[in-house]
């Protein structure tokens, strides 16, 4: 097992914040328009990061998304010797490395509005919306995420498969690396939530720049996406029959892959993760790579209330009959999952747990959360693993 959790520490701030420098001044509009144009918002000084609003109001916060923390945190009014100022702060301390999702919370009377940070150009996206960015000291975008000028692009191919298991027809779209040529014969990953992936997650960029940096090897992906997530997700014996007696048959049909367990790998994050876990262990021998982030793998064996609502009640069964008779159901598990998410126990403990099967398991921790920017920071550690470029790795 390998948790990722020693980054280097900032160096210590040895003068004012800036905030505090500021309250110093005689301020007027120039002076703070100055302020504001000279500096990233938030204003991150070694572990301290000071949040910023500007305009008039009765009350504004920082909802930030790290659990176990105040995830509603006041901002004060700066105040200044001739009185105050319509801009308000907070500083928050926050781990080297840390990615932070936020939104600003604005109080006018009774009135109560929730936005992005019109300070902060850092936006994050997601099916259910988008949400400011704070970057602490030592993170970085990772540059495999953006297009690389010398790497050539993969190919996006849709195809409609009918399911009886499902009871409708599937639209999975599959990814054909760069060098494809049907002579060669290429390992299978299917992704789960493809679109979101594809579309919140920069997957297809990052797989060109890992295959080009010959960091994974060339891979055929389907990306497949779900009718009723909440159905068909959590330990669904429609959605694992579908994956292994329908869509797989169909790839082999039409593609040129490696017809080993050794080479397909089912990947998948939160309930997506969770879907991967149980179509493998639904078809013992098929699947032998799993990629699993964020898993919602909770669990009422030690415990009683799993706190998830009805929709987790499925996954609650699966994981207690799992963890009570745990068997393999994968050779390798690369897991990762963010410590500022709810999540983060349940997958601690499911480690020794697959683990104890004879499962070979990376597992990964970092300082984000529940968020499609997470997992797209984790898809390289992850992806050469699973799939190591052709100097790691001969498949045939």
């Amino acid at each position: 097992m390998s948790q990722q959790t020693a980054y280097p520490l900032p160096p210590r701030h040895k003068g004012k914040l800036a905030i505090n420098a500021l309250r110093a001044r005689r301020l007027d509009e120039q002076v703070v328009e100055r302020f504001l144009a000279e500096r990233e918002v938030p204003i991150v000084e070694g572990a301290k990061c000071t949040f910023l609003y500007r305009g008039h109001a009765d009350g504004v916060a920082v909802r930030h998304r790290i659990v176990n923390q105040p995830q509603h945190v006041p901002m004060k009014r700066l105040e200044v010797p001739e009185g105050t100022t319509p801009l308000w702060y907070v500083t928050i301390e926050l781990p080297a490395a840390s990615r932070v999702e936020y939104q600003i919370e604005v109080r006018q009377g009774e009135a109560v509005e929730t936005f992005n940070d019109p300070l902060n150009p850092h936006v994050a996206h997601s099916p259910v919306g988008s949400s400011s960015v704070c970057q602490a000291a030592g993170y970085q975008t990772p540059a495999w995420v953006s297009p690389q000028p010398d790497a050539r692009p993969g190919e996006l191919v849709d195809l409609t498969v009918q399911s009886k298991a499902l009871r409708r027809a599937t639209h999975p779209r599959v990814y054909l690396p760069a060098r494809f040529r049907r002579s060669s014969r290429y390992p299978l990953l299917v992704v789960h939530d493809g679109d979101d992936y594809l579309n919140y997650a920069a997957m297809r960029t990052v797989l060109d720049n890992l295959i080009h940096d010959l960091d994974m090897a060339e891979t055929i992906v389907v990306f497949t996406n779900p009718g009723d997530r909440l159905r068909e997700y959590p330990n669904s014996a429609p959605h694992a029959r579908h994956l292994t007696t329908e869509l797989l048959p169909a790839l082999e049909e039409q593609l040129p892959l490696i017809r080993r367990s050794d080479a397909r790998c089912l990947m998948g994050a939160s309930f997506g993760a969770v879907a991967s876990l149980s179509t493998a262990a639904r078809n013992p021998g098929v699947w032998d790579n799993l990629f699993l982030q964020s898993g919602s793998f909770v669990f009422t064996d030690i415990g009683s209330d799993h706190g998830g609502g009805p929709a987790f009640d499925p996954v609650v069964r699966f994981m207690n009959r799992y963890r009570e008779r745990p068997r393999r159901v994968a050779e390798r598990m690369f897991i990762t999952c963010g410590v500022y998410e709810p999540l983060i126990v349940p997958n601690r403990s499911m480690v020794p747990v697959f683990e104890s099967t004879g499962s070979r398991v990376q597992y990964v921790e970092s300082r984000d959360g529940h968020s499609w920017e997470n997992w797209r920071d984790r898809l390289r550690d992850g992806l050469s693993w699973i799939f190591p470029g052709p100097q790691k790795l001969v498949y045939e």
